[in-house]
C-alpha cells in the first residue's frame, strides 16, 4: 500500500484530498500546525467517509509548521508521494508582504527539500491562478498555464505575490535538481463545494456571506469556480499520470458572476435563501465597506471585470473534467446548513 503525505490536512482543500485518497485505498499521513486539531480533523474525515474506512489503520496525523524546519523530515519519511496543500491563509490582509510571502515561499521549499531527501516519487503542489493571472485591470481575457503573474506591476496584491513567488521558487529549484523526483503544480480558481467542517472556509465565505445576508446587494464580481471534490481528483491524477511531470495545471469550471450564484440559490433553496440579495450593489458601496473589511479590499479590484481561465491542458493530459458549477453552489450551500456554518 502506497503512502501519501498531505500537508495542511485541517484546511478545506487538504481535508478533501485526504478523503479522496482514503477512498482510493492509500495510506494517508497529514500535517497540522497544532496537534490540538487532530480530534476535530478525524471527526470531519470520518463524517465524509460515513464509516466505510477504519481511520486508525490508514490515517495518521503529525505536527509540522511551514514556518519551521522541525518535523518535516519525519513527516515525509517513508512516503511515496506528497501533496503539498498547506499555505498561509489570506482571509485577512497581512501587515507587511513578508508576513505572507516568506511562509509561502520558504514553507514550500521546506516540503520540497524534505521530499527529495526522503526519496519521494512525486510532489503535487497546490498553487493558485493568482500565480497565472493577467494584470488586475485587464478585461475579458482568458489565461492558461503559460501565463505568469507579472510582479513588476504596482497593483499586484500580497496574496498574488506570495503564490507567484512560492511557485517560482519551486520551479527554480527543480531546474537544478538532478534526482528522480518530479513536481506538478495545480492552480485552482475559486474553490466551492461541500465543507467538511465550519472552520477554514476559504473561498466558501462567498456563499456563506450571501446566505447570511451580509451583502446588502449583489456586487459586480465574478470568478471561475472549481468544485473542491474535483480539485481533490485533479491532485490524484497529477500524482499518478506519468505525463503530468514538470507541468502546471489550471483547475477550473465555469465563470460565474455573483448575480448568477445568487439566482441559483434563490431558485433552488427556497425560503432558506431569503437573505440572499437580488438587487445590484453599487460599486462605491463595496469600496467604502472595503475600508473596514480586509477580505473585501482584496476583491474590489475585480469589480466588473471578467478574467477567465481554461482547464484544457488538464482535460487533455489528465483526462480531468469539472462538474456543473450550479450543482457545486447548491452542494456548498447545503453543507453549510448541515454543518451549522450558516443559520437562517
Amino acid at each position: 500500500m502506497e503512502t501519501v503525505l498531505v500537508t495542511g490536512g485541517s484546511g478545506y482543500i487538504g481535508g478533501w484530498c485526504i478523503v479522496d485518497l482514503l477512498k482510493r485505498g492509500y495510506a494517508v499521513r497529514t500535517t497540522v500546525r497544532s496537534l490540538s486539531k487532530e480530534a476535530g480533523l478525524r471527526a470531519a474525515i470520518a463524517s465524509a467517509l460515513e464509516g466505510a474506512i477504519n481511520l486508525d489503520e490508514r490515517f495518521t496525523v503529525v505536527g509540522a509548521d511551514l514556518t519551521a524546519d522541525t518535523g518535516w523530515d519525519a513527516a515525509v519519511a517513508g512516503c511515496d508521494y506528497v501533496m503539498h496543500v498547506a499555505s498561509p491563509l489570506a482571509s485577512s490582509m497581512p501587515k507587511t508582504p513578508d508576513d505572507l510571502i516568506i511562509p509561502a515561499r520558504d514553507g514550500s521549499m521546506r516540503v520540497i527539500k524534505a521530499a527529495t531527501a526522503a526519496g519521494v516519487k512525486r510532489v503535487v503542489v497546490t498553487s493558485s491562478v493568482a500565480a497565472a493571472g493577467p494584470a488586475p485591470d485587464a478585461h475579458d481575457c482568458v489565461s492558461d498555464e503559460n501565463v505568469w503573474t507579472d510582479l513588476s506591476k504596482s497593483n499586484i496584491d500580497i496574496y498574488r505575490q506570495s503564490k507567484t513567488l512560492a511557485e517560482r521558487a519551486i520551479w527554480s529549484f527543480m531546474e537544478t535538481y538532478k534526482g528522480p523526483m518530479t513536481v506538478v503544480t495545480i492552480l485552482p480558481t475559486a474553490v466551492l463545494g461541500p465543507v467538511l467542517s465550519p472552520d477554514n472556509l476559504g473561498s466558501v465565505q462567498i456563499v456563506s456571506r450571501l446566505l447570511s445576508g451580509q451583502f446588502p446587494g449583489i456586487p459586480r464580481l465574478g470568478f471561475n469556480v472549481v468544485d473542491v471534490r474535483d480539485l481533490a481528483d485533479i491532485h490524484w491524477r497529477a500524482m499518478t499520470v506519468p505525463e503530468a511531470a514538470g507541468k502546471r495545471f489550471i483547475a477550473t469550471g465555469n465563470f460565474m458572476w455573483m448575480s448568477e450564484i445568487s439566482k441559483i440559490m434563490r431558485e433552488k433553496l427556497g425560503a432558506r435563501a431569503r437573505k440572499v440579495p437580488s438587487i445590484p450593489l453599487p460599486d462605491f458601496v463595496l469600496h467604502i465597506a472595503a475600508f473596514f473589511d480586509p477580505v473585501l479590499k482584496f476583491v474590489t479590484p475585480g469589480l466588473g471585470r471578467k478574467h477567465e481561465f481554461t482547464a484544457a491542458r488538464a482535460e487533455k493530459i489528465l483526462g480531468w473534467k469539472s462538474r456543473s458549477t450550479a450543482n457545486t453552489v447548491i452542494d456548498c450551500a447545503e453543507s453549510l446548513f448541515d454543518k451549522k456554518a450558516v443559520v437562517v
